[in-house]
């Protein structure tokens, strides 16, 4: 869904009053009067809007020739936020989905129109369940749920070793409120079969091994960033499958206040997974003093329901960028596949 367009032109009747639904279009909980706040915010919108089109070209026809030339701006830029009107262009240019969408002419419909899948009652099943406060998808059965279908069922069938997990939905539904079904489509394939970063699709294949690596290695983070922090994790028995799993499955998308959720997505997408970790690391860093006086059964509902001054992206993600994780991640990452080496066979 092109945030650039009004709500009205994808879901048809009756959908909640303006006052009520947030800039993204999710139903507000709390109805605030900070109009004053908003016309700054949307100033400096304005601003950047201008920064980025420049940046970008028309159509992001001169966006690889800016990356090439000033990679460090590109990079400072994203991490402040891409303005929302241009993210799912952005998204696309980043994630290398606009030139997998190019290659492939006519294989999305393909896939929708002519090919069936084993996961597709499993996919009806779970469809209300994705972002169900948000107006593209309340209505049953409507546009936006039928496209949240379409992009599952077709990469179910593009890629049936994986095929569909639910997670999976987060992570299309985030795309489809951004751009067309097509494009969402590649973005996904993009981003499950490592067009520009690591793949993926382990996350999602059989006994969600590549969740199990990551896992393992931000254990390790743990106690070496927050030692006391970890030690007290080993005391109460606590692990990071508790509580950290659904960061990586869904990148953040499933729980985490949306404006933040955008934030960390622009990050990952042009960055890698590394920032997973880093936020993470940067959420038990802010609430360390917190944690570290907590039992077994607190300590879940603590790492499972984060205070609202931890999630703002403004403090948290300054602090996850300052968090330095490459060489850890690449040692672990040698340690895990040493423990899990499947022996040979001898003949």
């Amino acid at each position: 869904m092109d945030r650039c367009r009004g709500i009205n032109d994808y879901e048809p009747g009756p959908v909640p009053s303006e006052s009520r639904v947030d800039r993204y279009g999710f139903i507000k909980q709390n109805v605030s009067n900070s109009s004053a706040a908003e016309g700054l915010g949307k100033s400096r919108e304005a601003r950047r809007v201008r920064k980025w089109r420049k940046m970008i070209g028309v159509g992001g026809s001169d966006w690889k020739h800016y990356v090439r030339r000033k990679p460090h701006v590109v990079k400072r830029r994203i991490r402040k936020g891409i303005p929302d009107c241009l993210r799912g262009l952005v998204w696309q240019l980043i994630s290398g989905s606009r030139d997998l969408l190019l290659m492939n002419p006519g294989v999305y419909e393909q896939l929708v129109i002519y090919e069936t899948s084993a996961s597709e009652l499993d996919i009806i099943r779970d469809i209300s369940r994705t972002f169900p406060t948000h107006v593209f998808f309340q209505q049953r059965h409507g546009p936006g749920q039928r496209s949240l279908y379409n992009v599952l069922k077709a990469y179910s069938v593009f890629d049936r070793a994986v095929g569909y997990v639910q997670g999976m939905g987060f992570l299309a539904g985030l795309l489809l409120l951004y751009m067309s079904e097509e494009d969402a489509f590649w973005l996904l394939v993009a981003l499950l079969k490592g067009a520009v970063h690591a793949p993926m699709e382990g996350l999602y294949q059989v006994g969600l091994p590549l969740v199990q690596q990551y896992l393992f290695q931000f254990e390790h983070l743990v106690r070496e960033h927050l030692p006391k922090l970890g030690e007290h994790f080993s005391r109460e028995m606590i692990n990071p499958s508790m509580y950290a799993s659904q960061w990586f499955i869904t990148v953040f998308s499933y729980s985490f206040p949306f404006p933040l959720a955008l934030r960390i997505w622009d990050v990952f997408l042009f960055e890698g997974v590394k920032i997973v970790f880093k936020v993470g690391l940067a959420l038990l860093k802010y609430c360390h003093d917190d944690l570290i006086n907590l039992s077994f059964e607190k300590l879940i509902h603590a790492l499972r329901n984060f205070p609202e001054d931890a999630m703002n992206p403004d403090i948290l993600l300054p602090m996850a960028y300052s968090i330095k994780v490459s060489r850890s991640l690449a040692e672990s990452k040698i340690e895990y596949e040493k423990q899990n080496r499947k022996p040979k066979i001898e003949a």
